[in-house]
């Protein structure tokens, strides 16, 4: 049975923030493709819309299942929009699930405040690019920094992606997803608000937490985001249920 995987970017960036992760899977040769979103990466000049996005991912999916089963990941809004497509009513070919910075519900004050933020950061000279790179440069490791700016920054895309979030009914597609899933956070990440409420309500999932970490840990620890990929492939490989406790890694 050979697993295939399938990434979905967060916003802003594009395929190329998963390129240690890529690089991990084919050293084990595990079948895996990195998505674009609309308005994001290689398709930066088409619009970004709910039924796009949902569209691509629909796309990779079942493109992959024809292979074998998939383990679909997806980071930050990738998260969101993978978890609104894993448990959709149309019961797509998920048969399991790793969303990494995305466990809080995109609405209300929240959004309103991430929203104004991007905008804020928008108006500064240079978009506020340079106070990007000086981020990504205090805490990702050289390994992986050139990463997420690799296939451009979606700043165009951003506020409209952001607005759309809001339309998503996330609680009912957690609650519809039955397979295993791993929601994977940084310690210091922002979007660990719902954390608890992600893990109650999909029964067949672990909430694991990784130490001095933020947002992106993908990239802040690669090496142990590649071994809970590898975690979830084997879990699939051996048909056994994900673990149910919480824990701290």
């Amino acid at each position: 049975m050979t697993v295939q995987v399938v990434l979905v970017h967060g916003i802003r960036t594009s395929r190329t923030m998963w390129r240690s992760q890529l690089m991990h899977l084919e050293d084990r040769g595990i079948p895996a493709v990195a998505v674009d979103l609309p308005g994001h990466g290689t398709r930066m000049a088409e619009d970004f819309t709910l039924e796009a996005a949902s569209a691509t991912i629909d796309d990779a999916v079942r493109d992959a299942a024809s292979r074998g089963p998939v383990l679909l990941v997806g980071h930050s809004m990738g998260g969101l929009l993978s978890v609104a497509y894993a448990g959709s009513a149309a019961t797509p070919p998920v048969s399991a699930f790793i969303g990494a910075s995305c466990t809080a519900f995109p609405r209300g004050i929240g959004l309103a405040t991430y929203r104004t933020l991007a905008r804020t950061f928008d108006a500064l000279p240079d978009r506020g690019l340079w106070l990007t790179e000086r981020v990504l440069a205090a805490t990702i490791p050289e390994e992986t920094r050139p990463d997420f700016a690799a296939g451009g920054y979606a700043l165009d895309a951003q506020d409209i992606a952001l607005g759309s979030l809001g339309a998503l009914d996330l609680a009912a597609d957690l609650r519809r997803m039955r397979m295993p899933v791993w929601w994977i956070n940084g310690q210091l990440d922002q979007l660990r608000m719902q954390e608890r409420i992600f893990r109650r309500l999909t029964p067949h999932s672990e909430l694991i937490v990784v130490p001095r970490t933020s947002h992106l840990v993908t990239a802040m620890r690669p090496r142990v985001f590649n071994a809970l990929l590898d975690v979830a492939i084997a879990t699939l490989r051996q048909g056994a249920p994900a673990p149910a406790a919480p824990r701290e890694s």
